[in-house]
């Protein structure tokens, strides 16, 4: 540090009455700025932490309700599309029936409940048939789903049918009949069965001579 000559101590003391220039550093936060003004002393005030606490609160709050809104809004939509887009519910005595295709024995109706069995996809028909109805041994391209709604339903697994075999199924049974496998079914009530897979629905009968659709 050098020595101060009289002339600049003269300077110096001259100006020691005098008050620097405020200096100004601003401080960002919570979208504000903060003046902090210092002394000749070249000491700080200290800036209101609490205000800014608050105002920082106050933000967050903000962005949280736009954020929430946003959301509601998105689940409002959401579930206005699924509305939009569900099928009508139907209740058993809503069912259209309608003659069962010819790869069927005669004497079934059948009605479509979701999508189209011969198209590719995920379908659900419902089949009702006559007391003595048999469905000759055959297999289907892929899984077969079976509900029993009413009636006495008999399904067996094999390449010819036999009633002497097989197993009875009752209001609310099930079976599933595995792609490829060959199985057969008939009924000694009247009977109304749903069925359920992926589609398209095709039948082959073990035995050519069996197929409705050829004769």
């Amino acid at each position: 540090m050098g020595l101060l000559t009289k002339t600049d101590e003269a300077t110096h003391a001259g100006h020691s009455n005098d008050r620097w220039t405020d200096r100004e550093i601003t401080m960002t936060a919570a979208t504000q700025t903060i003046a902090i003004r210092a002394d000749q002393s070249g000491a700080a005030s200290t800036p209101d932490l609490a205000a800014l606490e608050t105002q920082q609160q106050a933000a967050w709050s903000s962005g949280a309700r736009k954020l929430m809104l946003a959301l509601g809004l998105l689940l409002a939509g959401s579930a206005s599309a699924f509305a939009q887009e569900m099928p009508v519910p139907i209740n058993a005595n809503d069912v259209k029936w309608g003659p069962a295709p010819n790869v069927f024995p005669a004497g079934a109706q059948i009605a479509v409940i979701s999508g189209d069995p011969f198209k590719k996809g995920l379908y659900v028909v419902r089949l009702k048939i006559p007391a003595n109805y048999k469905i000759p041994a055959h297999n289907h391209p892929t899984s077969e789903y079976v509900t029993v709604l009413s009636g006495d339903f008999h399904i067996g697994m094999g390449d010819k049918l036999d009633t002497q075999k097989g197993q009875l199924l009752r209001a609310g049974g099930f079976a599933e009949a595995t792609a490829k496998m060959n199985h057969y079914a008939w009924s000694t009530s009247e009977t109304v069965v749903q069925i359920h897979g992926q589609g398209p629905f095709a039948i082959t009968y073990v035995d050519p001579a069996d197929d409705p659709s050829k004769k």
